[in-house]
């Protein structure tokens, strides 16, 4: 593994409704929360939110191209929802590697994922593992 303890990582996306359809197409996950306007204005998000899954995906990413990159795979994940992501916001995940278990080709990740507002709406950690080609 090409990654120390301390080392942070960082990927943004910017949350559309073309993204939330396209999510809900994979999955299935047709929620009137992200889809009908006149439904959610009546529940306390008061506006379109997106799936969780996407906020998670901007996690995956991060760790499958960036920290530790190509070749990784998630062998365990723990989150926690803080608040919503809604239509058009630009979410920033970033990774802290708290600890490298080189023998193993393991790490343990903290996360923190945050809107253009500061706000976090999602935190977590998730231990990984990197494959190589002599695996």
């Amino acid at each position: 593994m090409n990654i120390t303890q301390g080392q942070k990582a960082t990927r943004s996306l910017t949350v559309t409704a073309d993204k939330v359809a396209a999510y809900a197409e994979v999955t299935g996950d047709y929620n009137p929360l992200h889809f009908d306007e006149e439904f959610t204005s009546k529940t306390r998000f008061r506006r379109l939110m997106a799936q969780g899954g996407i906020a998670v995906g901007l996690i995956h990413a991060l760790v499958a191209m960036d920290i530790p990159g190509p070749g990784t795979v998630f062998i365990r994940q723990e989150w926690q929802f803080t608040a919503p992501v809604y239509i058009d916001d630009t979410i920033t995940a970033e990774a802290t590697v708290v600890e490298v278990m080189p023998e193993k080709s393991r790490a343990k990740i903290d996360f923190i994922v945050t809107t253009q507002e500061g706000i976090e709406v999602l935190n977590g950690k998730t231990y990984v593992y990197q494959a190589t080609p002599s695996d």
